[in-house]
């Protein structure tokens, strides 16, 4: 693809049209996909920036199939997000965290090109102290026929065959990062105008990295390779920062922009990892090697791994390909 360059007036809108005339047969399809996945950001985005006074803080009341506790914005953009996808005939299954099986978009609507695995709201144990939460999205284009009900193989399949996958953060602003074959762009949403803007073109993951991100609180229950590695970094010589805020996006996206490693390995109680592979490490691995980084489950990569059910777990260590790969080295025989 040419390398073509935009300005900071660039919508995403525009950007994207744009950049699809460069791919010969391009439809549009893909595009009106991540419009809608646009259009679901900004819904979150406003009710997050005036939850308290909508009545969207605390728990339901509810427990979801994760087992966790279900928050009141939890509910809200899970609906959203289904409510956006299922119309507009893009979308024949979305895989979400807040459901047991998967939504299969069909009936009145058209069973489209792409499956959608969407962690609707991230980081949602930070909602009622106003911390940093997010949305993951990875989409797959299917392998069964396009207008007939999608089937489980279109789903279950290694990340490596992933068309593109992104992140929304809602933060001090909100921001969409979408990466796919055109590589792994940033846009900041104006509210007065309510449009993504181009802000942060062509990301690159830094190397070497220089932050360091982990609970460490289960240091007696990590592996050895895991507390080699924390040995390691924290050596003075190295000067590397921890900083650690507990919603997988928004630690990811510091170390996207900055340069680090995030890791939420093994342990004893939980030796299969608690991120969800399909809708968490899938796609953030994605962008981490489209971003030139690297993501690993300590012993393999990321997006080779076949999954075997929508919501199987995994250990994560992702950032810059000199940490992961180092971190990698550590924790192969843990």
């Amino acid at each position: 693809m040419e390398d073509r360059q935009f300005d900071e007036g660039t919508t995403l809108d525009r950007f994207l049209i744009e950049t699809m005339r460069q791919y010969p047969g391009a439809t549009g399809t893909f595009v009106n996909l991540i419009q809608s996945i646009a259009l679901a950001g900004k819904m979150i985005s406003a009710r997050v920036n005036r939850a308290g006074l909508a009545g969207l803080l605390g728990e339901t009341g509810e427990v979801n199939i994760q087992g966790e506790f279900v928050q009141k914005l939890d509910r809200y953009a899970n609906e959203t997000f289904m409510r956006s996808l299922e119309h507009r005939g893009h979308t024949c299954m979305v895989v979400s965290e807040e459901e047991a099986e998967p939504m299969k978009v069909g009936g009145k609507w058209h069973s489209g090109r792409y499956v959608v695995t969407v962690d609707p709201l991230d980081g949602s144990s930070n909602i009622d102290v106003n911390a940093t939460i997010g949305t993951i999205f990875g989409v797959f284009r299917r392998k069964s026929e396009e207008g007939t009900p999608a089937e489980t193989r279109d789903v279950l399949r290694p990340g490596s065959e992933l068309l593109g996958a992104g992140y929304l953060i809602y933060g001090s602003g909100t921001m969409l990062v979408v990466a796919a074959e055109f590589g792994v762009h940033g846009f900041t949403l104006d509210p007065s105008v309510g449009e993504f803007f181009l802000s942060h073109p062509n990301i690159r993951m830094p190397s070497p990295g220089r932050i360091y991100s982990i609970n460490d609180v289960y240091w007696d229950d990590f592996g050895q390779g895991v507390r080699d590695f924390l040995t390691a970094v924290r050596e003075p010589k190295r000067k590397m920062s921890s900083r650690y805020i507990g919603s997988l996006v928004a630690d990811f996206h510091r170390n996207m922009l900055k340069g680090g490693v995030f890791l939420y390995p093994a342990t004893g109680k939980s030796p299969e990892g608690k991120l969800r592979l399909m809708y968490e490490a899938f796609p953030l691995a994605f962008i981490a090697e489209m971003a030139g980084g690297g993501a690993t489950d300590g012993k393999r990569r990321i997006l080779d791994i076949v999954p075997e059910s929508l919501h199987d777990r995994v250990p994560l260590v992702i950032g810059s390909k000199d940490l992961v790969d180092e971190a990698t080295a550590l924790m192969k025989n843990d």
